[in-house]
């Protein structure tokens, strides 16, 4: 502890710009798991009330219940997609795909670049302060060797394990970013594929809003139920034929 405290009072000139990055760190890795917390939607929960806003007040209804909502999901990529219903599936998915590359994969990879920026130059930091604190002591070491000065020498050395304090304060901020960032790139994939799937399921939910809105009830009862159309074709041939 001795060591620590000295390292922090000594040589704080090194220990402040590691101490910094690691409370900018710190706060970068909160938010950026605030920003993917405000960017979830529950969709099995909002899909259900979505369907029955389609069917009841249109296409300009699911807009503006799109738009109350916070997450990525409805509130960029379904209005993104209502807004070309009109247009067609085709205008649709091009309108969508437009929305998630220009505007929801930049916000999702936001903080990301100085997350990782700080991991590798903590660590970069840390051992540039070691060598230089190092320096400074092997030359300490020297001028009291000349001197004949054994317990300078002795001093000189333990000022060697301090130096090495910069080294771990780098790589204590650094190995948390470079996990964290691994988990961020992680969650985005997952939220890509999520992506994909609500922009399938709004262009069927659309396409067959327009040709019957009675559809959508269908589709209600697929979800809970969990039988497709052709299960239920099968069963109600098979319940003619008993």
């Amino acid at each position: 502890m001795n060591a620590v405290k000295g390292f922090f009072l000594d040589e704080w000139y090194f220990a402040l710009p590691l101490v910094v990055m690691s409370l900018v760190s710190a706060a970068l890795v909160i938010w950026r798991i605030l920003l993917n917390k405000n960017a979830n939607t529950d969709m099995d929960d909002f899909l259900p009330v979505f369907q029955q806003t389609l069917r009841k007040n249109g296409i300009k209804g699911a807009v503006a219940l799109c738009k109350e909502e916070k997450g990525l999901i409805p509130n960029r990529l379904f209005i993104a997609g209502l807004e070309a219903a009109d247009q067609g599936a085709a205008a649709m998915r091009r309108s969508m795909a437009n929305e998630t590359e220009l505007e929801i994969v930049p916000r999702l990879h936001f903080l990301l670049a100085p997350i990782l920026a700080i991991a590798k130059i903590a660590t970069m930091v840390g051992l540039f302060f070691t060598v230089i604190s190092m320096i400074q002591t092997f030359d300490a070491i020297g001028q009291q060797t000349k001197q004949g000065n054994v317990k300078g020498v002795a001093g000189g050395a333990d000022k060697i394990g301090l130096a090495l304090f910069a080294t771990a304060l780098g790589l204590f901020t650094a190995i948390p970013l470079v996990f964290g960032h691994v988990l961020f790139k992680d969650w985005i994939a997952n939220f890509e594929i999520r992506i994909k799937s609500a922009g399938q399921k709004l262009i069927t939910l659309v396409t067959n809003y327009k040709k019957d809105p009675k559809l959508l009830d269908q589709i209600e009862e697929l979800d809970s139920d969990g039988d497709d159309a052709d299960d239920r074709k099968k069963k109600a041939k098979g319940a003619r034929r008993g």
